[in-house]
């Protein structure tokens, strides 16, 4: 293999990305605590301003149980099967038993501090990551994750799952008893990778037909607007362009087009496309229309290499900062299309993205990606301080083994068979 930059492994060859992986499970272990996992900061310690959030929790024990499917060497200190066994099977009882679960009305709460409720609200997008956690878990063979599985998707069905507008609704108090107004593609664009991961994980079929359904419907919505999809729905899914206009950073509802969810409805779009029965050529090109338009919009948009945050309707820079979780997303959708297509400007794309993630992203003492940059490609914290997400970063650095699989779970577990 040739050497990388720094007289290394080729960035995005197959020992890079070993590499990588193993690095970030090192990074990543150190956010276990009795509740779960906790919010990392830069140096990879627990940091205390953050409450134990359901979705890190769900995250890093997907990547756990990732981890112990692939069983790549470890990093120096970092954990070996057993103790990433353990870790897994911490954060799948942590979700059974420990106190982000609301044991009177069910599902999980948002966030809980020193082991009482923070957040109370029950969150699509973080209920996504508990049937994709259960799902992966399930996989790995981590005790008690069927049983995890089945309430994830008992909660799913009752509470989230719209069937007259093939959507899922956004959040709800903690008592099940009012529902926010508010109806977002993030949670539903998570909630596609979780019904994938169920149904790849033998939860049935009627998971991966929701998916479409929801997919159907961003196709359309996209379609419309030059391949930039709207982010931000009224209870009746019609859009609202202007939603969060005086907050165009916010991290979980920006302003305008994230490119980022360009790039990962893309990959979920392929996905959807070539694990049926046949290959669905509508999906296909609109997952390759979905990443042209954010590759064109989104890289080197304001002059300096990297991915813009977010831009308005016409395709302009609204937030210049470069997220880590983008640039992972463009190398798995470039993987996935590249694999699909064969044509070449992906395998291209994909080489500028690792070399990009090599020179800025990946931190040369191991501790994990750098989780944002400002427009000049310096460290920065505008909307996500601290290092709190292995999860973008781990399937980024698993893609190019499993371009094919309905999940990357299921992906992993093909090799043993």
């Amino acid at each position: 293999m040739s050497p990388g930059p720094a007289g290394g492994p080729l960035p995005g060859g197959r020992d890079y990305r070993r590499a990588r992986r193993a690095e970030l499970l090192r990074f990543a272990q150190g956010s276990r605590v009795p509740e779960g996992f906790g919010y990392l900061d830069d140096d990879g310690a627990v940091d205390p301003a953050h409450p134990v959030e359901l979705y890190v929790t769900c995250r890093m024990t997907h990547v756990f149980s990732l981890g112990l499917l692939a069983g790549d060497p470890p990093a120096p200190g970092g954990p070996g099967p057993g103790e990433l066994a353990d870790l897994a099977a911490h954060g799948v009882a942590a979700l059974l038993d420990g106190p982000l679960r609301d044991a009177e009305h069910g599902g999980w709460f948002a966030a809980v501090r020193d082991g009482s409720v923070e957040t109370s609200t029950k969150q699509a997008y973080a209920h996504a990551f508990v049937v994709l956690v259960a799902s992966t878990a399930r996989t790995a063979g981590i005790p008690r994750a069927d049983e995890l599985l089945e309430t994830a998707l008992a909660v799913q069905e009752r509470r989230f799952w719209d069937e007259e507008q093939g959507m899922v609704v956004e959040e709800w108090d903690a008592s099940w008893s009012e529902l926010d107004p508010y109806r977002g593609i993030n949670s539903a664009m998570h909630t596609v990778e979780a019904y994938l991961a169920a149904w790849a994980a033998g939860a049935g079929p009627r998971w991966r037909e929701r998916a479409l359904r929801i997919a159907g419907r961003v196709v359309g919505w996209a379609g419309e607007r030059s391949w930039r999809i709207p982010e931000h729905f009224d209870t009746a899914w019609t859009p609202l362009p202007e939603h969060h206009a005086d907050r165009p950073a916010d991290p979980f509802r920006p302003y305008g087009a994230t490119v980022g969810h360009g790039l990962e409805w893309a990959r979920l779009l392929v996905t959807l496309a070539t694990t049926g029965e046949q290959t669905d050529s509508t999906l296909l090109e609109a997952g390759v229309h979905l990443a042209d338009r954010a590759v064109a919009d989104g890289w080197a948009a304001d002059g300096q290499d990297g991915f813009v945050y977010t831009t308005d309707w016409a395709g302009r820079p609204v937030v210049q900062e470069r997220m880590h979780w983008v640039l992972t997303e463009a190398i798995a959708t470039s993987t996935v299309l590249h694999w699909v297509t064969g044509q070449a400007r992906h395998a291209t794309d994909l080489e500028r993205w690792w070399r990009y993630a090599d020179r800025y992203l990946v931190d040369a003492d191991g501790r994990s990606w750098r989780h944002e940059l400002d427009r000049h490609n310096r460290p920065s914290a505008r909307t996500w301080p601290g290092r709190p997400d292995a999860y973008h970063a781990y399937q980024a650095s698993l893609v190019a083994d499993v371009p094919g699989a309905a999940s990357f779970a299921a992906g992993v577990a093909a090799w043993s068979r």
